[in-house]
Order: structure tokens, then sequence, then C-alpha cells
């Protein structure tokens, strides 16, 4: 099991900057992929952004050049730096696991970002 812990959320202008944050504890491998991913309602959870164990990123097209994601592989740690944030960023944001075969998601508890003025 993995268990995920996500901080940093909150409320912000538009314009302005958020970090979030997400450690990773349990059984954790040594290859993995952690990432981000939002959700608001009635609308599926799209991926924001992921990074795997060896350094590979990739980015939803909406955030590309905004926000930047990073890790602390010694800390099983992932970051996502939110910068020009949009009110359209506004959602819930998860924090995402997986591992090889990557056929098992484990997902954080979620944490509310809110753009507006």
């Amino acid at each position: 099991q993995v268990q995920l812990v996500e901080s940093g959320g909150g409320l912000v202008q538009p314009g302005g900057s958020l970090r979030l944050s997400c450690a990773a504890s349990g059984s954790i491998f040594s290859i993995n992929v952690m990432g981000w991913h939002r959700q608001v309602p009635g609308k599926q959870r799209e991926l924001v952004a992921a990074m795997y164990s060896g350094g590979t990123t990739e980015y939803a097209d909406s955030v590309k050049g905004r926000f930047t994601i990073s890790r602390d592989n010694a800390k099983n740690t992932v970051y996502l730096q939110m910068n020009s944030l949009k009110p359209e960023d506004t959602a819930v944001y998860y924090c995402r696991y997986s591992r090889p075969p990557f056929s098992r998601d484990y997902w954080g508890q979620g944490t509310q970002v809110t753009v507006s003025s």
C-alpha cells in the first residue's frame, strides 16, 4: 500500500502563485511516476503534470509555461509550482502515484485550489 499526503492548496488571486506538495509513504518502488491531476464538478479528472523517477515530465497543454513539476526522490515527495494562476485553474488537485506495470494508481485525498479575486 501507498499513502499520499497533499498540502499547499488555498485561495489565490488571478496571476498569483501556489506550491503544492505530496509526500508518499509505504511500499514505494524506486521506479515510479508521481503527478498531479485536477477535477472540477461535472468533469472528468484530468492530468496536470507528471514526473517519472528518471526525470521525464509531461504537462497538460493548458499549464505549459506556467506550472512546473519537480520531485525529491529521497523524500518520495513531488511538488507542483503553479504560477500565473487563472480562474480556470480552480479545481481539486489530486496527487497520483503509480509503479510498473502501471496497472494501479494510488491517489491522495485532494486539495482545493481556488483562483478568484
